[in-house]
């Protein structure tokens, strides 16, 4: 038996050693890239011939792609929907696991039924209806994208909101609270977890999309994202110039997630293992 305990022992080492690798050799490629001195988009060796940090510094200071101005669209696009998305999901959440009404359910019910559909299915439908109010390639008509139905993403906030005691909520305000200052002042203190949680995922989407970003953003250049900036990077008059320069961006715009994340990540796992206990 001792045998075979560590012969399974060596062999999970084994198998988690070879998936690290994997996870590992793209992400170290992407920065070896980045600091490539030879231009072009393909070489067929892992290992640069030589070391530079002229593609960070270029990054800045070209003047066809305004990487800086780009950095900073996203930013505002991700705090804005981050602080949006959070609290129409968590006030969302909140309601359906505190307040009874006629029809709780059948939203429930549809809520999860439209959660099955992938949201670039509606990106035509939602660019024609900003373009007729008139707010198409603009940053707002992307914050609102991104923030307007956080609120069908409720059902991981709701299973934490059900975990919290709702003698709480009676007895705030048998002492004369509101719902909203039960909410405010009682719930989201003790939901610190979860707040994380729905934050960090609001603030993560801008960063990744592309798909609806390009649609609605279309030839406003001035107002892309960096995703969308990076993208034009691999078109095929650039990419054999600016190869080395969109692996540097790559770098340069996980930087923020990744520290966000290693700080918050304690709160982050809390959040999603608490939310998923009841619902």
């Amino acid at each position: 038996m001792k045998i075979k305990k560590m012969l399974d022992t060596g062999i999970s080492h084994v198998v988690l050693a070879v998936l690290s690798v994997i996870w590992i050799l793209p992400i170290l490629w992407v920065i070896l890239t980045s600091f490539r001195g030879e231009p072009g988009s393909f070489t067929p060796y892992f290992w640069p011939k030589s070391f530079t940090i002229d593609n960070y510094i270029n990054l800045f200071t070209d003047t066809q792609f305004h990487f800086a101005q780009w950095f900073m669209n996203t930013l505002f696009v991700a705090v804005c929907s981050c602080v949006l998305s959070t609290f129409f999901n968590l006030a969302t959440a909140y309601c359906l696991s505190r307040l009874q009404f006629a029809i709780r359910k059948p939203f429930m019910n549809l809520a999860l039924i439209l959660g099955m559909f992938p949201g670039f299915m509606s990106m035509i439908a939602i660019y024609y209806i900003l373009k007729g109010i008139g707010i198409s390639q603009s940053l707002v008509a992307l914050i609102l994208v991104y923030s307007g139905g956080a609120g069908l993403g409720f059902y991981i906030a709701k299973g934490f909101f059900d975990t919290v005691p709702k003698s709480l909520d009676e007895s705030a305000i048998l002492d004369g609270a509101t719902k909203f200052q039960v909410f405010t002042k009682i719930v989201l203190p003790l939901s610190k977890p979860m707040i994380t949680y729905t934050a960090l995922t609001s603030f993560m989407a801008p960063w990744v999309d592309y798909i609806f970003a390009s649609v609605i953003m279309g030839d406003n250049y001035e107002k892309y994202t960096v995703a969308i900036g990076l993208a034009k990077m691999l078109d095929r008059e650039f990419i054999n110039y600016y190869y080395t320069r969109f692996a540097a961006g790559s770098v340069l715009v996980s930087i923020p997630i990744a520290i966000v994340f290693i700080i918050m990540q304690r709160f982050y796992v809390e959040g999603v293992a608490d939310g998923a206990v009841k619902g």
